[in-house]
């Protein structure tokens, strides 16, 4: 089994990289390289898209890689590897992203990446450091890993859901903030995993040995 982690000069890649190796490794599920090769991707068998930054800058990266996206949503619509999107890779999973304007995304999941709006002023935007989850629905990313389990997020961006559905877990900074959406075969979490220390590496555990 392969995966791959897509290399689009976008995201903490290195950290990613070690995480997935890991527990690879512990595991003996699949071997893990970071790649930028559309035909590396095109012979995954799991795909990963990481991303930090800015949602249209992300996107163009992706979407300037030539042959890159392509081979991406060849592999995850239409032959079914599943997919993990990490903070922006999650995030342009969603329709629409309206950071510095309105940018179009991958549409795999119905809705929009907003800013976050606390309730409680005093919270401040960036949202970045640990919160608790709060499981929304069961899902085989979550065997395992409880309500009020910690995950680090850096973000001022969140993916709003058009249907509940595709909400798997949230967390509460002064209102209801997307933690992990899925649908079919398509995943995503807008904390890191790879800092996320036993939820993280539990989650790609469970990401490895998934058999959608």
């Amino acid at each position: 089994m392969l995966t791959v982690i897509v290399d689009y000069d976008s995201g903490n890649l290195h950290s990613a990289e070690k995480a997935f190796q890991r527990v690879a490794a512990e595991t003996g599920s699949s071997s893990v390289i970071v790649s930028a090769r559309p035909e590396d991707v095109a012979r995954a068998d799991r795909i990963v898209l990481p991303g930090d930054g800015a949602f249209p800058a992300c996107r163009a990266a992706l979407y300037g890689a030539t042959g890159l996206f392509a081979a991406i949503e060849e592999a995850v619509t239409v032959r079914a590897r599943p997919f993990f999107g990490i903070c922006i890779g999650m995030q342009m999973m969603a329709t629409r992203g309206l950071e510095y304007g309105e940018t179009e995304g991958f549409d795999w999941i119905g809705g929009e990446v907003a800013r976050i709006a606390p309730s409680d002023p005093a919270l401040k935007v960036p949202h970045m450091g640990w919160n608790d989850l709060v499981i929304d629905r069961s899902h085989p990313l979550l065997d395992g890993i409880e309500g009020g389990s910690h995950a680090y997020f850096v973000h001022s961006y969140h993916f709003k859901v058009a249907d509940p559905a595709h909400l798997l877990a949230h967390c509460d900074y002064g209102g209801k903030i997307t933690a992990i959406v899925g649908r079919d075969t398509m995943v995503g979490t807008q904390f890191h995993p790879e800092k996320s220390q036993a939820t993280g590496l539990k989650l790609i555990a469970n990401f490895l040995a998934w058999r959608p």
